[in-house]
């Protein structure tokens, strides 16, 4: 008889779990920044027998009526095109991408970010045609000095020159079509506009295995 190297249903079970768990710390909202793939991990599942490649969009499943998806895209990255090297894809059609694989999940997508946003032109346009599509769309800005320049970020002209992104669930995942595209900067930036509106907003982020216990 073969013993389970990887319990894949627990995992779902657990992070799940944990998830609400820290979420309850806080109090009314997490913003989760999703690190990572969500889809199609097949690295972790090559080196871990038993993990799936999805195992990571099954545990939202579990979540779909708590949670809705932010998705970040960096204004220069849109500027020049970038590509993603396992896909042959651009950033600004991978977050199109993205938006049909959670929809067929049943998850919500409630809107998308353009980080860093200077007023780049393909930055505007790729804005425009997502709004045709009837996404929200908002816009943060560079910050000066960030991230050290502590005073400036946590200030009017910092987080809080950034457009504040309207949520309505208690969980909200952000995620990207790769890294630099603001994940971490767009969940700080929410804590910072939540805290003005006198809501109790928490952060965590979520990798392919967390560790849930260390001390806050």
């Amino acid at each position: 008889m073969h013993k389970i190297g990887f319990d894949n249903n627990a995992y779902l079970e657990k992070q799940s779990e944990n998830i609400i768990k820290r979420l309850n710390k806080f109090g009314s909202k997490l913003y989760l920044e999703f690190g990572g793939k969500l889809f199609d991990d097949y690295h972790a599942s090559r080196v871990l027998t038993g993990f799936e490649p999805d195992s990571k969009i099954k545990m939202l499943e579990k979540l779909k009526d708590e949670a809705e998806i932010v998705i970040a895209i960096n204004a220069g990255d849109i500027e020049k095109n970038k590509v993603r090297g396992d896909l042959g894809i651009t950033y600004d059609m991978d977050v199109l991408r993205l938006i049909d694989a959670f929809r067929g999940y049943g998850l919500y997508v409630s809107s998308v970010v353009i980080t860093r946003f200077e007023g780049q032109t393909n930055a505007i346009s790729y804005k425009n045609k997502l709004e045709q599509l009837g996404l929200k769309v908002y816009l943060h800005y560079p910050i000066a000095g960030y991230p050290s320049n502590l005073s400036l970020i946590i200030s009017d002209e910092g987080y809080g020159r950034n457009e504040y992104i309207e949520t309505t669930r208690r969980i909200v995942v952000v995620t990207a079509p790769g890294p630099g595209s603001g994940k971490m900067a767009t969940c700080l930036s929410q804590l910072y506009h939540e805290n003005l509106r006198g809501v109790k907003a928490g952060y965590a982020k979520f990798e392919t295995f967390p560790i849930w216990n260390l001390p806050l």
